[in-house]
């Protein structure tokens, strides 16, 4: 007996049709994903927050905005006139100038990196934009722990120059001949604008009586200056709040650079799979 031709064809045609179906639905599929792909990829190139003249520049912007800041503080000529002092063979105490060496090499190493993920998203490659993120992460680990380095230690910065003042102020009164001591404490006067210490306000006299206040003032004017001790713990307050403000900023760009970098990576390595 033959077997039914007309059943085997019908089949066929069954088989036939749902093939058709589900390469139909893979096209249709595969172009969406296509079209979402070439959405993401052209606004990683045409908008405003994926380009390479904003995700990488937003690192050379922050580095160089912490490098700016650093570099000032650092040569800021108050903190210089302190800082660079010598009482005897004993310098003064230099513990300030930590964090700002921290946060030069950091501001430096976010530029450099900058250029690195400016080229990474020209050339659109996925290494180069991973290096940049893993960069980014170990930047933004390093300026965490200046941070809180720098909140441990922003009432033992000034306590150390408060110590160093005292000990060359008590060599000034007690030793007319310890000119270095003079030197320092003068020093101390003319830059910060004030006159003595209410900690050793027994001194007031012979401070007053060795001319070791600022020159050009009166014995009341003097007098009514403000204590060395109150315009110390104002000049690094300030400045560690300047350098407090500028690493927030900095570390919301970075965090910002990580999430734009990380969607960017992604896009490139979906659209070469496609």
């Amino acid at each position: 007996m033959l077997p039914d031709s007309r059943g085997s064809s019908g089949h066929c045609e069954n088989q036939g049709s749902r093939a058709d179906t589900w390469s139909l639905l893979g096209s249709q599929r595969a172009a969406q994903q296509g079209r979402r792909l070439l959405r993401l990829r052209m606004w990683g190139r045409h908008s405003p927050l994926g380009t390479c003249d904003t995700v990488p520049a937003l690192s050379q912007l922050a580095g160089g905005v912490i490098l700016g800041v650093a570099l000032w503080l650092r040569h800021d000529p108050q903190t210089t006139n302190l800082l660079y002092l010598e009482l005897g063979d004993k310098p003064a105490p230099n513990t300030f100038y930590v964090g700002i060496y921290i946060l030069i090499a950091v501001g430096a190493v976010m530029m450099f990196v900058g250029f690195l993920g400016c080229y990474g998203a020209i050339q659109e490659s996925q290494c180069l934009l991973g290096t940049f993120f893993t960069c980014l992460v170990i930047l933004f680990a390093c300026e965490v722990a200046a941070g809180i380095w720098g909140f441990v230690n922003k009432d033992q910065i000034a306590k150390d120059v408060k110590q160093f003042y005292d000990q060359a102020l008590q060599q000034a009164v007690v030793d007319d001949d310890a000119n270095n001591a003079k030197a320092v404490v003068k020093t101390f006067h003319e830059t910060l604008d004030c006159c003595g210490s209410s900690t050793l306000a027994a001194l007031t006299t012979s401070v007053l009586k060795n001319n070791l206040c600022p020159s050009g003032s009166n014995i009341i004017s003097n007098l009514l200056k403000k204590d060395c001790h109150q315009k110390i713990d104002e000049l690094f307050s300030g400045k560690l709040y300047l350098i407090g403000i500028a690493a927030i900023v900095v570390a919301v760009i970075m965090i910002f650079e990580m999430i734009l970098s990380m969607v960017l990576c992604c896009g490139i390595r979906n659209s070469s799979v496609y």
